[in-house]
């Protein structure tokens, strides 16, 4: 056996066995050591951003594992927002609950199944690490056994997310069927042929599945609940690293297997992009609970990041897909800055996630209101952060594929989306604290800062210095589908 060959599984395994000494490291430390979990991911993680790094190109398993330049930068943008998570979430777990070791290992457990997705050429392989994570991610929701509005989150989560993998699966039987594999290059010679109407079908399945894990309309139902009822630093999770996977696998996909079909989905997602983006930011401007308006709010960005498929398939140039991963980059920057001043502020709990309980913040601790304030800047579209330039890389794509009306409603909602991000910076410097939150004083949780800062650092460094990043997205993307 070729040992080397096996390189895309070695990131793999490392989070699995982190995962497993996370759950028994604290069985053989006693009492006195609850954040020794927590310790053994975050050097279980950086051994994953390691390996992944020093990885050459190579196939495992028949190629249905790749280590093509989409799997090593994926996992390695995974890693850190695991780390980002993991540090985040410390304190607060170990403070709050008694089920620390299970914590670090669900997330870790949860790493294992994104690797598995954006390693995967096969839609066999692919849906085995889609249910790796998900069936995670829902134990993450309630993981807090007390916590009333967290095991309401994981019991939705898990029932809606159920019905979606159901419908994957039974799509991946009818492609097989059809198509006579489940390998993404074979699908797309079949599909390049007339066939039988049940491969598209199929297709369709799929992207219903994924649909559903990117929370695009009308499949994003369980959104707003889920990031309201789960503890803040799993919604943390859930909106970057759980999102990023999804994208990126979708991305493989969609270069990939679906290039016969580029013509018929490029109006679908046109619609598709326009509908999320209106849909997300409309709902969120009635929001008062910060959660919810931030899963609204990444509604309305997976609406943006549509966008870069729809100029795919018109244009049939990968620089849609380049600004897309970029922009996935600068998105889960903006977001975890944001959820971790949440979770500085507010509980780490459901229910501590007013918008009240940012009132006065500028004055109570200005750092951190300095902070979200570039999180929801940036989040808008403002330059010279992250998020403009995504935006302004994004929409140039689209309007390159011809898609001008698209950029338009884009545009639209942009102005939109400012009512509500800058309604927290309203909050954070013109409003009064409440009386309950006078004498509030910070709490000692330096990995949580370190995380917030870092995490501000990047949103700012992504929009001054945007270029290294942007050209290794065009050589990431341009990688796609041309095997190890």
């Amino acid at each position: 056996m070729n040992v080397g060959a096996l390189a895309p599984v070695v990131p793999v395994l490392v989070a699995t066995v982190s995962a497993v000494a996370a759950l028994l490291v604290q069985v053989f430390s006693g009492s006195g050591a609850r954040t020794r979990p927590a310790t053994v991911a975050l050097l279980g993680l950086a051994a994953v951003a390691a390996t992944a790094a020093s990885q050459g190109p190579a196939a495992a398993f028949g190629g249905v594992l790749l280590a093509d330049p989409l799997a090593v930068y994926g996992t390695l943008l995974l890693a850190v927002l695991a780390a980002a998570s993991t540090a985040a979430a410390r304190d607060l777990v170990v403070a709050e609950t008694d089920t620390a070791e299970e914590y670090f290992a669900l997330l870790l457990f949860a790493l294992v199944g994104m690797l598995i997705m954006v390693s995967a050429t096969e839609l066999i392989v692919l849906f085995l690490g889609f249910e790796t994570m998900s069936i995670a991610v829902y134990v993450l929701a309630g993981v807090w056994r007390g916590d009333r509005g967290g095991n309401e989150a994981a019991v939705k989560y898990f029932l809606l997310g159920a019905f979606a993998s159901a419908v994957m699966v039974y799509g991946i039987a009818l492609v097989y069927s059809a198509a006579g594999s489940t390998e993404l290059g074979a699908v797309a010679g079949a599909l390049s042929a007339p066939g039988p109407a049940a491969l598209v079908l199929g297709v369709a399945l799929v992207l219903v599945g994924f649909a559903f894990k990117i929370a695009a309309v009308p499949f994003h139902l369980w959104t707003p609940d889920v990031y309201q009822g789960a503890p803040t630093p799993v919604t943390l999770f859930m909106a970057t690293a759980v999102k990023a996977a999804a994208f990126i696998a979708l991305l493989r996909v969609f270069v990939v297997a679906l290039v016969p079909l580029w013509a018929e989905l490029g109006t679908v997602l046109w619609v598709l992009a326009a509908i999320t983006m209106t849909a997300g930011n409309i709902a969120a401007l009635r929001q008062r609970s910060l959660k919810r308006m931030l899963a609204y709010s990444a509604i309305a960005h997976t609406g943006y990041l549509l966008m870069g498929l729809a100029a795919v398939a018109a244009s049939r140039s990968l620089a849609g897909a380049s600004a897309l991963f970029f922009y996935l980059m600068a998105y889960a920057a903006m977001n975890t800055a944001a959820f971790t001043v949440l979770i500085s502020v507010c509980s780490g709990r459901a229910g501590g996630d007013s918008l009240a309980g940012l009132s006065g913040l500028a004055r109570r601790r200005p750092g951190l209101a300095m902070v979200m304030t570039l999180a929801m800047l940036s989040l808008t579209g403002f330059p010279p952060l992250a998020g403009f330039m995504g935006k302004f890389y994004l929409f140039a794509a689209v309007l390159e594929a011809g898609l001008t009306g698209l950029v338009v409603v884009a545009v639209i909602n942009t102005v939109i989306s400012a009512a509500y991000y800058l309604g927290v910076v309203r909050a954070m410097y013109f409003e009064e604290a409440p009386a309950s939150l006078a004498g509030e004083g910070p709490a000692r949780r330096p990995l949580l800062a370190i995380t917030t800062w870092a995490a501000a650092l990047a949103t700012v460094a992504l929009g001054l210095f945007p270029a290294p990043l942007l050209s290794l997205a065009e050589a990431v993307v341009a990688s796609i589908g041309q095997g190890p």
